[in-house]
């Protein structure tokens, strides 16, 4: 048998047990939907007791790991498969074991037995209990406390991605509110951007991994979140306090709310737009300060807010849009929102932009062509926190080895020696789990650096989702 994919086949097992609870919740047991959905369980678990001799599934908060390999999950498995993860944990129950010989017909009272309430005093032992009298005979069970615990930088990730997953549904909802004419909620609005802040305060370098999640279709949305991320990063660098830090926030997950005003085949246009419908697109951040000038549920007027969406585009030397027949100077908020907007969006695939450029090159582009009308103090304080190579970058190695960006050297001297996942070896044959290297540590034999990064190259081109290394 050839040799399982443990990614592809754990979240086939993931979706199994969620499709056959998701069926037993609403069908009977005799009912076709829940008995494909048991067909389906059974093959892939099945398939996967044949290859290793045994098929076990842990879940450790909020990952999940199938025979010792944990599963990297996206934004919608990761909500999706929350429900299964909820349902083991109100059981204690910390792994499921399954052994060879494992019949079709000892999955449906087991995934009915998760359904069940759970018992308020000691649920594993409860859950046993019943377990026992059930015909299931080659499914082993075992309590949470029994389990390993993630390492701390695995738990400041899954804290940072259930963040990040929490704060793009809302972005998801208030643009969607604001095209339909609808109120906003801005005390959700408000609890994403103090998560946001609080997050990025207690681990930056996981907040940041997530901005690696983009998604074609889900841009819009991942794009305020983003820029949100990027402009409390730049914050923090200027030594903002936590309210002023909220503030920005909000101005920045607001930024774009303009454009919901704006024809959506404008906004979406692959290639040029016309000299009418730029004009048109100009006016997403007029239109931005007037929709937060008429939401209600702040406080007070939001006045920072309203700037960072009317300004954003407005360069230093107020070459940008909107123009402006009085003389002013763009505030500092409105000028670190520019940076991280511009940042996320060079390096985002968009309707008009299938091949982004490499994020190193769009922060030299930034910093040092005075025509984009960037603050570039405010580029090289983003570059302090990215580094000169950003997490996420693909790089080719001096070995020829290919390797993701995984964490921003602190040393301001070795920013260009980052922490690297090498996923390639010198023959581009990728590795079965990638190699951790910290490019800032030298080889003792020659007393150089154990690798250099040459060039970086897009990941597009080798057909290489960098999330997958880094979620």
């Amino acid at each position: 048998m050839a040799e399982l994919n443990y990614q592809e086949e754990g979240r086939k097992v993931l979706t199994a047990f969620y499709g056959t609870l998701s069926a037993l919740k609403l069908y009977p047991l005799e009912n076709d939907t829940v008995q494909q959905a048991l067909d389906e369980l059974h093959a892939v678990v099945s398939r996967i007791v044949e290859a290793d001799g045994m098929a076990e599934v842990r879940v450790v908060g909020d990952f999940f790991f199938l025979n010792e390999t944990r599963l990297r999950l996206d934004l919608s498995n990761f909500a999706t498969f929350g429900s299964f993860a909820r349902a083991l944990q109100d059981h204690g129950i910390g792994a499921v074991e399954v052994h060879p010989g494992i019949q079709r017909s000892e999955w449906a009272p087991f995934v009915s037995m998760l359904l069940r309430p759970a018992g308020s005093e000691d649920p594993f032992e409860q859950f046993l209990e019943r377990f026992a009298g059930a015909p299931v005979e080659h499914i082993d069970l075992r309590p949470e406390k029994d389990v390993a615990e993630p390492q701390q930088d695995e738990e400041a990730l899954t804290a940072a991605k259930r963040t990040y997953a929490q704060s793009v549904q809302v972005a998801r909802d208030v643009l969607g509110d604001v095209r339909l004419g609808k109120a906003v909620n801005v005390r959700k609005v408000k609890r994403a951007v103090q998560g946001i802040v609080d997050q990025v305060l207690s681990s930056e370098n996981s907040m940041v991994t997530m901005t690696t999640l983009r998604d074609f279709d889900e841009y819009t949305f991942t794009h305020c979140v983003n820029v949100c991320i990027f402009s409390v990063v730049i914050g923090q660098r200027l030594g903002l306090d936590k309210l002023q830090l909220y503030e920005l926030g909000l101005g920045a997950l607001f930024h774009d709310i303009g454009k919901q005003r704006i024809d959506y085949d404008i906004i979406n246009k692959p290639g040029g737009l016309t000299d009418e419908e730029w004009a048109q697109l100009k006016e997403h951040t007029t239109e931005g300060l007037l929709v937060l000038f008429g939401m209600h549920g702040f406080a007070d007027v939001p006045y920072r807010q309203m700037l960072m969406a009317y300004e954003h585009h407005m360069k230093v030397d107020l070459t940008g849009y909107p123009t402006n027949k009085r003389e002013r100077s763009p505030t500092l908020f409105s000028r670190i929102v520019a940076v991280a907007d511009a940042f996320d969006a060079g390096t985002s695939v968009r309707s008009y932009q299938y091949q982004p450029w490499p994020p190193d090159a769009v922060l030299k582009e930034m910093r040092d062509n005075p025509k984009r009308g960037f603050d570039r103090l405010l580029v090289k304080a983003l570059i302090t926190a990215t580094g000169v190579y950003p997490i996420g970058t693909l790089v080719i190695l001096d070995t020829h080895e290919l390797a993701v960006v995984s964490e921003v050297n602190s040393n301001p001297d070795l920013l260009h020696r980052p922490k690297v996942r090498v996923i390639s070896d010198p023959m581009g044959v990728p590795l079965a789990e990638p190699l951790t290297l910290d490019l800032a540590r030298n080889d003792p034999a020659t007393g150089g650096p154990v690798r250099s990064i040459i060039k970086t190259t897009d990941p597009q081109k080798y057909g290489i989702r960098v999330s997958d290394y880094l979620t």
